[in-house]
């Protein structure tokens, strides 16, 4: 079917004997409890710290083991998904991530309760990393590539749509009881379930050896240098310990590169990134998801402390950015598969750049009237450019190794999410510090107290252990300027996605415009041959 990839196989052409609308239907069922889980925790988080009596601190892992178990897994979970096969696999994260999430409802009181809950956090990121990468695999593999770009807009949009839901659902369940955030999981899982057996979806393993000490290594890189990252906001950046644990991480990925590009059998073909196009796609992802994954969070936190809004309400002022979000991912999709992904993504970065850069000058107008239409804005563009470079990536698989590709993907976006949690809390909490500071001393507190004053007000507002909430001890006379110097401190966070957003732009002209179809024959610039990593 062309030099660059001789074996095509029929999946590539045709879908397989199964119900397309009952696949979609199903993988959207199965992975909605991953995107919901990435965001409804935080919101419980007072109420498991009273109820458990939980340490700050061990709650901050709470959320962080399930996210660090994620991080770790992808890659394994997507080879795995190629080998054993997609539907299995699914099959397989499902019942792990389930019945992890129902240990986790059902903790119990004492001693033991915070070890046991983040150990099923952690089972759940691990369930989650197997499941992803064979969902995404299965629809891929199910739509022809013609039809790809608007099945996968509508698995995306709907999967970051359930992201910014998390906080509302969150908050509803959560005034019966916050076991319920977990134990919501098993009905979404046996409709999941159900919906696969009846989709008639096969299963297709490949009979290949799985390269374990690359997994091993790739767990333990990806799993140190995000641990690094996630607890630089309470190690600090000048801490040893934090670079100990980001530049060990890089060293032993660097290890792992060099050892999948000696190993016949490896964990990632790393030929893949000699296809431009892929490599143009998940630097597109990676800026991007600095922006995407983080704005739910800050977004949240602002919500409730600069405009004072519940938790439940604080969902509603998510949901205004994926108003923009859903139709771009249609749109998107669409036009990946009229234009090929880089008219989207070009559309996408530059949208998104502007839409933040006008947020962001409109941060401190304490009125959701003021900001919506530039969240509207924000949300298109990243809606925009997601499904066609997150497409144009898996349909360039090698041998049509989808899982694997969607493990590379994914490891990619969660990787540069952490990065973008972390440099930009970082940012935040600085920004607020130093705004925070400056309004205590204008109002008469000694130069001398302020700083400790400032710090200790700026971490019970920007989410550091018990989610975003009010300052507490403040007077009301001190208290709306706390929250203008808090949406103040907003500002240069969302200045830093638009930035990001502008990188990926000048990614994404690299990329060579070219498209996979069902007759697709590599570009130039891809290696010819079986080595060439697939058409560009």
């Amino acid at each position: 079917m062309g030099r660059g990839r001789p074996d095509r196989t029929p999946q590539d052409t045709a879908p397989v004997a199964a119900s397309q609308s009952l696949t979609l239907a199903a993988m959207l069922f199965a992975v909605s409890m991953t995107f919901i889980d990435q965001t409804i925790v935080s919101i419980a988080a007072p109420d498991i710290i009273r109820e458990l009596g939980l340490s700050a601190v061990g709650m901050q892992w709470v959320v962080n083991a399930y996210l660090l178990s994620l991080a770790a897994f992808f890659a394994l979970g997507g080879r795995l998904a190629d080998v054993l096969g997609h539907k299995r696999m699914m099959l397989v994260g499902t019942v792990t991530f389930v019945l992890a999430s129902a240990l986790c409802g059902a903790v119990p009181s004492g001693g033991g309760a915070e070890a046991w809950l983040i150990c099923f956090r952690a089972v759940q990121g691990l369930g989650a990393a197997l499941m992803f990468p064979a969902a995404l695999a299965v629809v891929v593999e199910v739509f022809p590539v013609d039809r790809r770009g608007r099945a996968l807009a509508l698995f995306f949009g709907v999967a970051g749509g359930l992201t910014a839901i998390g906080p509302i659902l969150g908050g509803w369940l959560t005034s019966w009881t916050w076991r319920a955030i977990f134990w919501v999981n098993v009905p979404v899982a046996v409709v999941a379930l159900v919906l696969t057996a009846l989709a008639g979806i096969r299963n297709t393993p490949r009979r290949e050896p799985v390269d374990w000490t690359g997994a091993v290594l790739v767990a333990v890189g990806m799993g140190l240098s995000v641990l690094g990252l996630q607890q630089a906001g309470a190690w600090g950046w000048g801490s040893w310990a934090t670079w100990l644990c980001i530049l060990g991480g890089l060293a032993v990925l660097v290890l792992f590169v060099g050892l999948e590009l000696r190993t016949e059998h490896p964990l990632i073909k790393m030929r893949v990134f000699a296809d431009r196009a892929f490599a143009a796609d998940n630097a597109v992802l990676f800026f991007a998801m600095i922006a995407f994954v983080p704005v739910f969070f800050f977004a949240s936190v602002y919500a409730q402390v600069a405009l004072g809004q519940s938790p439940s309400e604080a969902g509603l002022y998510l949901l205004v950015f994926f108003a923009g979000f859903a139709p771009g991912s249609q749109i998107g999709g669409r036009m990946l598969d009229r234009r090929g992904a880089r008219p989207p993504m070009l559309l996408g970065t530059a949208v998104g750049a502007v839409g933040f850069a006008l947020w962001a000058a409109k941060i401190t107008d304490l009125s959701l009237g003021a900001q919506w239409p530039y969240i509207v804005l924000a949300g298109a563009g990243i809606g925009l450019l997601l499904t066609p470079a997150s497409t144009d990536a898996v349909n360039r698989s090698i041998d049509a190794s989808y899982g694997e590709v969607t493990g590379i993907t994914q490891t990619v976006r969660n990787y540069s999410a952490s990065l973008g949690l972390a440099v930009l809390g970082t940012v935040l909490l600085h920004s607020t510090t130093r705004n925070v500071r400056s309004t205590l001393v204008a109002n008469g507190v000694p130069a001398d107290s302020a700083p400790g004053v400032a710090d200790t007000i700026t971490r019970s507002i920007t989410g550091h252990g018990a989610g975003g909430q009010a300052p507490g001890g403040v007077g009301s006379a001190l208290l709306d300027a706390v929250r203008q110097d808090f949406a103040e401190a907003n500002g240069p966070v969302l200045y830093g996605m638009a930035a990001a957003l502008a990188v990926a732009f000048l990614c994404a002209l690299l990329h060579p415009g070219t498209r996979v179809t069902a007759a697709a024959a590599p570009a130039p610039e891809a290696v010819a041959g079986r080595e060439g990593g697939g058409p560009a």
